[in-house]
């Protein structure tokens, strides 16, 4: 494991979205695309074979489209581990340092990049130079400047640049936002998102500034910054923010334990939210406008996720996020679908830009000015 740190530290030092779709064009089907055996398959390598990872190849085992075909790391153990279980050969094993010679192999389309954040801006960029698409889990980057730095990279590589948002598929998640986009709920006026749990090991990748970026606002607030977009269905235009610190020993000096921040929409409309690493029980959405509301409880977890509306309780059946995430990237790559909330770089794009206001309404303690377009 302290291996597994230092590299990573060696590493590192070294180192919405398109305009909201109609209700009539995003969700004409609110059915996710079936996929069949004569669909050509996404072929992806993971990168960085950590917690998160095993869960992603395990939904991937479900998926129709996808399936694992590469895998990226530091640590030998793990790559000769994976590469049995997942019936990888070790011609499509790679690790931190050769890992560029995937521009040779055929058998990879893909990689899914899941290491800690402050390594994706590089990681990505040498993938698109490799040639491959690229997944990037979320936080896509640290900052904008990094962001719109892969943006570009993809872009000139003539590759696609996707977002772990594993949400926006998530098929509950998925009729609130159609219902909203219907204009079942009339004109939204409120928006609160709760994101937060009581985080363990002081020593962990995610409470270091260098790896992480900053602290719960860059791990669990992206789901209230993001989901406030695609709930309210407007880019925001202003945000204000405080910082509450009570363990300065565990939350060091950049690593934020709580923050609050409010963004302000075009409308009128309003949210405000709530990103901790110091209380538990807190995973919620709450959406109201004049002739509804929608609530959802867990709202982000792995599921399943519980919800209702003003209409009565949200009864889409529960399937693993990630096969679905997987499977509908795979017709993104492969078919060109465009999916009813966007989950490409410059979606990751416009979190990484408000994040960046946040934290300077933080230090400031004044409103932040955002322009998304």
């Amino acid at each position: 494991m302290n291996s597994r740190r230092d590299f990573l530290q060696k590493l590192a030092a070294s180192a919405a979205a398109l305009p909201f779709l109609s209700a009539h064009h995003a969700f004409g089907n609110t059915e996710l695309p079936h996929a069949t055996a004569q669909d050509p398959t996404l072929r992806v390598a993971l990168m960085g074979l950590g917690g998160y990872a095993s869960r992603v190849a395990e939904a991937i085992q479900s998926c129709k489209r996808t399936k694992i075909t590469g895998l990226i790391s530091g640590t030998p153990a793990k790559l000769a581990d994976w590469g049995t279980r997942f019936g990888v050969p070790e011609t499509s094993r790679y690790n931190y340092e050769n890992f560029d010679r995937i521009k040779d192999n055929p058998n990879i389309d893909a990689v899914y990049v899941i290491t800690p954040n402050a390594l994706h801006h590089d990681q990505v960029i040498r993938v698109a130079k490799a040639g491959k698409h690229a997944i990037c889990e979320k936080p896509m980057a640290l900052n904008a400047i990094e962001g719109q730095e892969m943006v570009d990279a993809c872009t000139k590589a003539g590759v696609k640049l996707l977002v772990g948002y594993r949400m926006h598929f998530e098929p509950k998640t998925v009729e609130v936002v159609r219902m909203r986009a219907a204009g079942e709920f009339g004109a939204i006026k409120f928006f609160q998102g709760q994101c937060g749990f009581r985080i363990g090991d002081p020593t962990q990748w995610r409470l270091d500034k260098d790896l992480a970026g900053g602290g719960a606002l860059m791990d669990i607030g992206v789901y209230a910054i993001n989901g406030s977009r695609y709930m309210i269905g407007e880019e925001p235009v202003w945000v204000t923010a405080q910082e509450t610190k009570t363990d300065p020993v565990k939350f060091k000096e950049g690593v934020d334990e709580t923050i609050l921040f409010q963004l302000g929409f075009p409308s009128g409309a309003v949210a405000s939210c709530l990103s901790t690493y110091s209380m538990g029980y807190l995973d919620r959405f709450f959406l109201n406008g004049e002739k509804g509301f929608a609530e959802m409880q867990p709202s982000t977890g792995y599921g399943p996720i519980k919800g209702r509306t003003n209409k009565g309780e949200l009864t889409q059946p529960h399937v693993t996020h990630q096969t679905l995430q997987m499977d509908a990237m795979a017709g993104i790559i492969l078919d060109g679908n465009t999916p009813p909330v966007p989950v490409d770089g410059h979606e990751g794009l416009k979190d990484l830009k408000i994040i960046d206001a946040i934290y300077r309404a933080c230090a400031t303690g004044t409103k932040q000015e955002l322009n998304l377009s």
